[in-house]
């Protein structure tokens, strides 16, 4: 009997077990919680195009996205519109989502909120997850940094630029002390401004990026393994310094990379990022770097461990090897297994023509540069490579006796202002930002040259290689998690009519770049504007000789010997990248050279005559290798 009872029990059981295997599972209740901007306002057709939406048909039928934006919305419970006594909130949580996302604190910028009751963010943040925690204790909460406020907004200058930076961080301290996650909002739109037409809120297409990037948090699918555009065959590797290597991957993804031997391995987190360290390596040729995780591989032969530099600015630091007077000797000799070149070229030429609409719509998108790869040095990759970069490099290998890597991204014509990134310019030189088209910080020649460019499209909103910030956006982020020694530099043509300006936004440039590399130091090594008979330029010289003096672990190379008085690209190159390469051996790699000529530091008056003193100026001889005639002293400026 007891028998029968167990088999009787146990086909229940079977039974029961299969009715739940069969039972269909309950769709994820995803809940979208936010202002505006989760509503989908500006969106000519929300209904299918607001980010919720998107997400919905990203996530499929698994899923169930409720949108509970509320236009106007304010985080803060004493705001003048506070999301918690909104019929949305309640709707929000009737819904009891599983995963709630939560974009909340743009309207908090408002004059009427955060001066008033900043004190009361964190709190009522936090009390806003727990109300969701209550209803749904499993709830899943993701919280989103704040997408973008574009400088064009009325109020940007006034405090809403600060106090949004002031909110971003307060998000974060309300994610870390709930235990929530934190995905970004900002990353998604910041570099592309076109996409907010009214500085506030995202387009259609800005939308869909939000989608994306809410996507990927709730299922981890970020893609699978993705590297920096860098890692190729052939590539240099900073030697001597914790060399990290890093990139994304699909959530809790393990990832193992073997460089020269050794093995390091990480997993990538939420956001799908992943890094390992390798002790410092000294320098050598012939390594293998393997990426791999369970379902992918990447293997890289021919890797080098040595020194890694930048070499950017504009038209003299991109005039090609070939056109160098020196060209045809110095290509038959050009191949050197130890110097790599990553040549990084525009798609368009910013020459004086019309570039067709799908040229503008790249643009827009950041897809200036063309696609390329390391390459060993020889002569036709080095006829085509940077004439001053390659001086600068051969000079630094001869000396070093190490690879060489060298990265070149120059657009010519480009200006200094196109090379700094957002941030900066918002903060300490927000003017040059406003309708730059017509901004005269920025020189006329390249505005007209811009316009030229653009003139085939009629959109509001257009990007080009000569806008502030655009460069940096476009050629210097995608490099940002390669490891350099430094950067020499060639610009200031297309600055030269306002040194003033350009002063402020050289130092803007050193200091972006050294923040974007985690690098106060690093070296930045540039070259003073040539001889050409151009009434501002000699104003401009003396302002680029004071700024080498004036910041640290910045040198300069001079060129007015070496100039043409007619020609804006003067041909002679070598001595310009040989003399940038003194200055690197002498001040970056402590070699016991004379790092420049002679570099005058006082006069004065004594006994019915003027004594001067130089730095760097034994032998001292003119250009021509005659005897100095004499010097030209001002007793009163102007005279």
């Amino acid at each position: 009997m007891m028998k029968r009872t167990f088999t009787f029990c146990c086909f229940l059981l079977a039974l029961c077990c299969w009715q739940v295997a069969a039972r269909p599972k309950s769709p994820v209740k995803v809940a979208c919680v936010g202002n505006s901007i989760t509503y989908g306002t500006g969106i000519p057709d929300r209904e299918h195009d607001a980010y919720p939406v998107r997400l919905q048909q990203m996530l499929g039928d698994t899923y169930v996205v409720g949108n509970f934006g509320k236009p106007g919305a304010t985080l803060l419970n004493k705001g003048h519109r506070p999301y918690t006594r909104q019929e949305e909130y309640r709707h929000a949580l009737e819904f009891a989502g599983d995963v709630v996302v939560i974009h909340l604190g743009i309207n908090d910028t408002d004059p009427r909120n955060w001066p008033n009751y900043r004190d009361e963010f964190v709190t009522d943040y936090l009390a806003l997850i727990e109300s969701f925690r209550a209803v749904n204790p499993k709830a899943r909460i993701i919280l989103a940094r704040l997408t973008p406020i574009a400088d064009r907004h009325p109020r940007f200058i006034s405090g809403t630029r600060l106090w949004r930076e002031e909110i971003q961080q307060a998000i974060e301290t309300v994610a870390r002390v709930s235990r929530s996650e934190l995905i970004d909002f900002e990353s998604a739109l910041y570099a592309y401004p076109f996409l907010l037409p009214d500085a506030i809120h995202p387009n259609a297409e800005g939308a869909l990026r939000l989608a994306r990037t809410v996507f990927s948090a709730i299922t981890g699918n970020y893609g699978g393994l993705q590297l920096p555009e860098l890692y190729t065959d052939c590539m240099v590797l900073q030697r001597n310094v914790p060399l990290c290597i890093q990139g994304t991957a699909d959530a809790q993804t393990c990832v193992t990379v073997t460089l020269a031997g050794q093995v390091r391995q990480a997993v990538a987190d939420y956001r799908g990022k992943w890094a390992v360290t390798f002790e410092p390596m000294q320098a050598c040729t012939g390594e293998e770097l393997k990426i791999s995780t369970p379902t992918e591989q990447r293997l890289f032969t021919d890797v080098a461990i040595g020194e890694v530099w930048l070499c950017s600015g504009q038209s003299n630091m991109q005039f090609m090897l070939k056109q160098s007077e020196n060209a045809d000797a110095d290509i038959q000799t050009a191949t050197c297994a130890d110097i790599r070149l990553f040549d990084m070229k525009g798609r368009w030429e910013t020459d004086n023509v019309s570039w067709p609409l799908s040229a503008i719509d790249s643009v827009n998108h950041l897809q200036y540069y063309k696609k390329t790869r390391w390459e060993v040095c020889n002569p036709e990759a080095a006829a085509n490579f940077s004439a001053v970069g390659y001086y600068f490099g051969r000079a630094l290998q001869d000396s070093l006796r190490v690879p060489v890597g060298l990265i070149c991204n120059a657009v010519g014509g480009s200006t200094t202002e196109s090379w700094i990134d957002r941030r900066s310019l918002e903060t300490h030189f927000p003017a040059i930002l406003k309708d730059w088209l017509n901004n005269d910080f920025v020189q006329d020649w390249a505005r007209g040259r811009a316009a030229v460019n653009l003139k085939l499209s009629d959109a509001a909103f257009k990007r080009h290689p000569y806008e502030p910030c655009y460069l940096y956006e476009a050629g210097i982020l995608p490099l940002k998690d390669y490891q350099l020694k430094g950067a020499v530099w060639y610009q200031g043509e297309s600055n030269a009519h306002n040194f003033e300006a350009h002063e402020e936004l050289f130092r803007l440039l050193v200091n972006s770049w050294r923040q974007t590399w985690n690098n106060a130091s690093m070296p930045f090594y540039f070259v003073q504007l040539s001889s050409l008979n151009r009434p501002s330029w000699t104003w401009f010289r003396d302002s680029q000789r004071k700024l080498a003096e004036e910041l640290p672990h910045v040198g300069m190379a001079v060129s007015s010997d070496v100039g043409d008085s007619l020609d804006v690209h003067p041909r002679a190159k070598k001595k310009v990248g040989e003399r940038l390469a003194r200055r690197a051996l002498h001040s970056s790699y402590g070699y016991r050279i004379t790092p420049s000529g002679p570099q005058f530091q006082s006069a004065k008056a004594e006994d019915g005559s003027v004594l001067l003193s130089f730095e760097y100026a034994q032998n001292l001889h003119a250009s021509n290798g005659q005897h100095l005639i004499g010097f030209e002293i001002a007793e009163e400026e102007g005279l």
